[in-house]
């Protein structure tokens, strides 16, 4: 007999051409060790883990490093530009990613502002092209801008990645509006990425429709990292279900959960 959530029928989550079961995207940085970063990975069910191309070792053979740990017939290894900002530096450490072994995918950071992290779209538009021209596959971080969303759509990206609120902060969904309203105009994947802090924000940002959700700071920052892990796949499985399921209207007044007709007197 089918499950509840067997009979609920889901789109696959699909970038640039490549399939993937877990809505979750994780990060490798901020851990204490190798060995939390790796059982917190697994515990999050993720199949894709982004790695700062900029900030780790790209020698894989060194145990020290983050990409000796990580094997990538298990996970799909997805570069990332942070750190980067200018667009020359982020055209430069997405090239070099891919002359040390990573795929045509890039998650592509330019950030504009050093204290609240937030991204520099011109930068961003101007390194997407470069990139997309010279065959990779772009995931844009950007900000809950729709303009900006629609032009890094149009440039060719494989997905727009619109924070949920600044990198780093916690804070969780502060804009659900805006986020809704990229996810229903563009036709890309739509990721959320940045300012996830438990479980209840991952549920919630998933509630809006969102594709899937990248995080890592909440992960590694957490008093248990691994138990968080766990804790964000169960939240982003239960606010993908809780969207396809559609919610209840929202109301000011009371409505009785039990029929009025047939009362007894």
């Amino acid at each position: 007999m089918a499950t509840a959530v067997e009979t609920l029928r889901d789109t696959p989550f699909t970038i640039g051409g490549r399939t993937f079961h877990s809505r979750l995207m994780v990060g490798t940085g901020k851990y204490q060790d190798n060995e939390t970063m790796v059982r917190a990975v697994a515990a999050s069910g993720a199949e894709i883990v982004t790695v700062a191309v900029r900030r780790v070792d790209l020698d894989r053979t060194k145990r020290a490093g983050v990409l000796y740990h990580l094997d990538p017939k298990r996970y799909f290894l997805l570069a990332n530009t942070a750190g980067c900002a200018t667009a020359e530096d982020a055209v430069r450490y997405a090239r070099l990613a891919r002359e040390a072994g990573f795929n045509e995918f890039v998650k592509l950071e330019v950030i504009g502002d050093q204290e609240t992290l937030l991204p520099d779209v011109q930068g961003l538009l101007a390194a997407a092209t470069i990139l997309i021209r010279e065959g990779f596959k772009v995931l844009a971080y950007t900000n809950e801008d729709l303009v900006a969303a629609l032009r890094l759509e149009d440039a060719g990206c494989a997905a727009v990645m619109p924070l949920a609120s600044p990198i780093g902060s916690g804070l969780g969904l502060l804009n659900p509006y805006s986020v809704r309203t990229i996810k229903r105009r563009l036709q890309v994947p739509v990721v959320v990425d940045a300012g996830v802090g438990t479980a209840s924000d991952a549920c919630l940002t998933m509630e809006q429709g969102v594709d899937g959700i990248l995080m890592n700071t909440a992960l590694a920052a957490a008093r248990d990292p691994v138990a968080m892990a766990h804790a964000m796949r169960l939240a982003v499985e239960a606010g993908r279900t809780a969207y396809l399921a559609g919610r209840m209207p929202r109301r000011e007044v009371a409505v009785p959960s039990s029929p009025l007709e047939g009362m007894l007197d």
